[in-house]
């Protein structure tokens, strides 16, 4: 496009899920049910691993900062989504969509990472149990949280202000019911030749660290499992690191199908609605993952409420 014709885009259309008129209301409950029952259960979740005396282990500060990544990761996403499905336009300005896209990337690397860290948590615990507090101490949790964010901000700086380094010089509509990089780059007049590929490596570079620090950590417990002689203490043994394989397992299978796919295959619409699972069902998931089973955390629960009830009946 000759530059004379450029215009600088100052917004975007946001398509949505779905650009059936007839189902904008019906999806509007179904993702503020979704919205409210992720933050219910993840406000939850940073609450109860707070205030409980029974939750202040190393396994519980990284669950308590899941949370906050989950509870972030559908507040960037869901409160513009379904303001979109109730409004006519449905327009995101350019600052908001830049803004948008580094809190998705912050909260999505850092979930990548504190997955991980999760797993060696659980790995130190069940091979390795009487080093465990020396290993995992409060300092090297905090550390390890500390290194995840720092990292999870440094990337989503860096692949922001990349896409955003591009013209936007004709069509700006996003297929898309949010600001993700793939739609941002498809919609874009430059030569993305650079970006794609930096986004490609990135994601995979950060997928395949993650996934091999999970398979090594599960491998070494699946071996020291095996080696338990009593069902009971193998049973026990296993509990402890389930919720976590079920979480990494939904987690890592859709990023790996949302943006390890060849181009040739890639469909913005597949995108979409892989998207709605790591943005907002996943984190709405989580928390019942790894409280359903769990008898510290619903032991906690029933705790809270009691005192809660308590303290009402005194006022």
């Amino acid at each position: 496009m000759a530059p004379g014709n450029m215009t600088r885009i100052t917004e975007f259309i946001l398509t949505g899920v779905s650009e059936r008129p007839e189902l904008q209301l019906p999806l509007f409950f179904v993702f503020l049910g979704i919205y409210g029952l992720t933050a219910a259960g993840n406000l939850g979740i940073i609450t109860l691993t707070t205030v409980d005396p029974r939750l202040q282990t190393p396994m519980y500060f990284f669950l308590r900062h899941l949370a906050v990544i989950n509870f972030g990761n559908s507040t960037v996403i869901a409160p513009k989504m379904l303001n979109n499905l109730l409004a006519n336009k449905k327009t995101i300005s350019y600052y908001a969509c830049a803004t948008q896209l580094g809190g998705f990337l912050v909260f999505i690397v850092v979930e990548i990472f504190m997955l991980a860290v999760m797993a060696y948590d659980r790995y130190v615990a069940i091979c390795n149990p009487l080093l465990y507090k020396v290993v995992v101490s409060p300092r090297v949790c905090l550390l390890l949280v500390s290194l995840t964010y720092l990292y999870g901000l440094f990337t989503s700086i860096v692949f922001t202000l990349c896409v955003f380094s591009l013209s936007f010089c004709s069509s700006n509509i996003i297929n898309h019911f949010y600001c993700d990089i793939t739609p941002l780059v498809a919609l874009s007049c430059s030569d993305t030749y650079v970006t794609e590929i930096l986004v490609f490596l990135s994601a995979g570079t950060n997928l395949i660290s993650s996934i091999t620090i999970v398979v090594i950590s599960y491998f070494n417990i699946g071996l020291s499992i095996l080696k338990i002689q009593s069902s009971e203490g193998r049973k026990k043994a296993f509990s402890t690191c389930g919720s976590h394989m079920t979480a990494v397992t939904v987690f890592y299978g859709t990023l790996l199908f949302m943006y390890l796919q060849p181009g040739t295959n890639h469909s913005l619409d597949t995108d979409k609605v892989a998207s709605v699972f790591y943005t907002l069902v996943i984190p709405m998931l989580n928390p019942m993952i790894y409280s359903l089973r769990n008898k510290d955390v619903k032991a906690a629960l029933q705790s809270f409420v009691r005192n809660s009830c308590g303290s009402c009946k005194q006022m």
